[in-house]
């Protein structure tokens, strides 16, 4: 029998395909200050390659490869994704991305310790339950090689739709058809047992403004 939380993954991810068709380049083509400011720490870092993962329309990822990393994008929509690809070819970088339809809710399709960085821009807040989430970010540790660099962002307990629209429980909250899990101090910091936590950075994004975290944490060499 499916569960609610499964119906509403399923809702979500309808939601999201719908979304991309209607409004093709939704958020631009300009990478977000989040992505922008990821590009730096994973030069820093010395990092090759980075998978983004929630790659959307592929506006950051395009942004990575244009900074010289080889990149890997993940979406489940894949009306988003073929976007990707399209902006890819269009700006001759389609050679340092790939991209690929991938749910979250399952392991990554990549062989351990395989990548350098790992890229989510408020993907790990979305319609995905706290174990859901735990089980991520387990799966983003073992992909990454030793001294791998994460770099996420998620839309916190301080914003203004926590506690609006329909709740579903486990800290999520459905508002205009999107659902969104936000996040407390203590989800954050439990997601980083094992790594080295660098930094919780509070931001504002877009309308509202939507308030976020982004969080920087590293695995030792």
């Amino acid at each position: 029998m499916r569960s609610i939380r499964q119906d509403l993954a399923e809702v979500q991810k309808a939601h999201w395909q719908s979304t991309y068709t209607a409004h093709p380049e939704m958020y631009g083509e300009e990478p977000s200050a989040p992505a922008v400011h990821a590009a730096e720490v994973f030069a820093a870092a010395g990092a090759r390659d980075v998978l983004e993962l929630g790659a959307g329309h592929g506006r950051d990822a395009l942004h990575f490869a244009a900074e010289g990393f080889a990149v890997q994008a993940a979406d489940f929509s894949a009306t988003g994704v073929e976007q990707l690809r399209r902006a890819a070819q269009a700006r001759g970088v389609d050679g340092r991305v790939t991209a690929a339809v991938h749910d979250v809710r399952e392991p990554l399709p990549l062989t351990d310790a395989s990548v350098d960085a790992v890229f989510a821009h408020m993907l790990l807040c979305m319609a995905l339950s706290t174990r859901e989430i735990h089980a991520l970010v387990g799966e983003v540790r073992r992909v990454l090689r030793p001294g791998g660099v994460f770099v996420y962002t998620v839309r916190h307990t301080g914003d203004a739709h926590y506690g609006a629209g329909a709740p579903h429980g486990d800290g999520i909250f459905e508002h205009g058809g999107f659902a969104v899990h936000f996040f407390d101090q203590a989800l954050v910091e439990a997601l980083a047992d094992g790594w080295s936590l660098e930094e919780v950075h509070a931001f504002e994004e877009g309308e509202l403004p939507r308030r976020l975290w982004r969080v920087t944490q590293s695995l030792s060499r």
